[in-house]
C-alpha cells in the first residue's frame, strides 16, 4: 500500500485553499516532540488504509471516514484520557470552519470517538474502515510491529517498566480476547499477523517479568 501524502490528501478532500489549510494546520499537530508513535506516518498509514478499504467497501462515506482520520489523534496527550474526545472537538470546530456538512460533522466525530475502544457495530461500514486501518499496525510485519511497540513505549517513558509490562500486558490479552479484530474480509491475513505479533510480544513481556 502506497502512503498518501499531505497533496494525495488534500486532493481527496478538496483542493480549496480553506481545505487545504486545515489539513495542513492539523498534520503539523503530529509532529508534536512527545509523539514516537502517533505522527504524521502513522496518520497518513490510516488514511491510506481507509482510503485502500474504501475501494473494496460499498456504501462508505470516504470524505467522513477520511476527515475522521485525519483528526483521530490530533490531540495526543499520553497522560490523558480525554485525548479522543479533545480530538472530535477540535474536528468539529475546524469543518465547521470551513462549511463542511454538518451531518458529515456529526459523522466524523462518531468515528473518532470510536477509536477510543475501536469496537464497531455489525453493519457500521464507516466505522469499520476507519478501526481496521487504526489497527492495521497490529498486522505488520514483526519488524514494523516491533517499530510501532518501540514508538508507543518511548511516548510512555514515564510510565516504570513494571507498571509498563502489567498495563499492555493487559491491552494485548484484551485484544487477543476479541473474536474478530478486523472486520474487512480483506484483513484476513493481517489478522492471523496480528495474532501471532501480539502472542510474541505477550510473551516477551512475561519474560521480562521472571
Amino acid at each position: 500500500m502506497d502512503l498518501l501524502t499531505e497533496d494525495d490528501l488534500a486532493r481527496a478532500l478538496g483542493t480549496d485553499t480553506a481545505r487545504r489549510l486545515v489539513i495542513a494546520r492539523t498534520l503539523a499537530r503530529y509532529g508534536e516532540g512527545h509523539r514516537s508513535y502517533h505522527d504524521a506516518a502513522h496518520v497518513l498509514a490510516v488514511a491510506s488504509g481507509c482510503l485502500a478499504l474504501c475501494r473494496t467497501m460499498p456504501s462508505v462515506d470516504r470524505d467522513a471516514v477520511l476527515w475522521a482520520a485525519l483528526f483521530h489523534d490530533a490531540i495526543y496527550d499520553p497522560r490523558s484520557s480525554t485525548n479522543e474526545a479533545d480530538s472530535a472537538a477540535l474536528a468539529t470546530e475546524e469543518l465547521r470552519s470551513v462549511g463542511i456538512d454538518e451531518e458529515v460533522v456529526k459523522e466524523v466525530v462518531r468515528l473518532i470517538l470510536l477509536t477510543a475502544g475501536h469496537e464497531v457495530a455489525a453493519g457500521d461500514r464507516n466505522g469499520a474502515v476507519l478501526v481496521d486501518s487504526d489497527l492495521a499496525v497490529l498486522g505488520g510485519t514483526p519488524e514494523e510491529y516491533a517499530r510501532y511497540v518501540d514508538g508507543v513505549r518511548r511516548e510512555y517513558s514515564f510510565v516504570p517498566d513494571d507498571a509498563w509490562r502489567i498495563g499492555r500486558s493487559r491491552v494485548l490479552t484484551n485484544l487477543l480476547a476479541v473474536p474478530r479484530l478486523f472486520t474487512a474480509d480483506v484483513m484476513k491475513l493481517r489478522e492471523i499477523a496480528a495474532r501471532s505479533n501480539m502472542r510474541a510480544e505477550l510473551a516477551s513481556l512475561a519474560g521480562e517479568a521472571g
